[in-house]
C-alpha cells in the first residue's frame, strides 16, 4: 500500500470510529493542539475520550484534501464539519474546520508520527480572543 493509501485509509476509518492501528507503529508519536504530543495507541485513545466527553462529532470533507508527499513524508491540508456540545461548523464556512496534518512514515511503510495542527475552537465560541474583529470575515 502507498503511503498517500494509506493516509486516506486513516481519515476514512478514523469518520467511521475506528483506529487504524495496522497501519501505525506501536510507539508512533502524534501532537494534537492542546493535548500536546502522545505516544502509541493507549495515548491517542485517551485523546479520543476526550473529545468523545466533549460530545465532540467531527468527520472530514475526503473530497476537499490536498496532499503534498515528499519523500517519507505526507502533509494534508483539508476541513472538517461537526458538532460539539458549542455548537457545529463546517470547515470554510464557519471559523473553525480547518486542519493542516503532517505523516511520517517508517522504512516499513507505517506512520511513525502524525501531527495535526488546528484551532481546537471548532464551533467558533471564543470570539473575546478575535484579535481581528472584521465585519465580514472571510472563512
Amino acid at each position: 500500500m502507498a503511503n498517500i493509501d494509506r493516509v486516506k485509509e486513516y481519515f476514512r476509518r478514523i469518520d467511521l470510529g475506528e483506529f487504524p492501528a495496522e497501519i501505525f507503529t506501536a510507539d508512533f508519536e502524534f501532537f494534537f493542539p492542546k493535548f500536546g504530543v502522545g505516544r502509541g495507541v493507549a495515548e491517542f485513545y485517551e485523546l479520543a475520550g476526550g473529545m468523545a466527553a466533549a460530545e465532540m462529532h467531527v468527520q472530514h470533507h475526503h473530497d476537499r484534501f490536498t496532499f503534498i508527499e515528499a519523500g517519507d513524508q505526507i502533509v494534508v491540508e483539508g476541513t472538517t464539519y461537526g458538532t460539539e456540545r458549542n455548537g457545529a461548523w463546517t470547515g470554510g464556512e464557519t471559523p473553525g474546520g480547518r486542519f493542516c496534518s503532517t505523516f511520517d512514515f517508517s522504512k516499513d511503510g507505517l506512520i511513525s508520527r502524525m501531527y495535526v495542527y488546528l484551532d481546537p475552537d471548532y464551533a467558533g465560541v471564543d470570539t473575546p480572543r478575535f484579535r481581528w474583529q472584521r465585519q465580514q470575515p472571510r472563512w
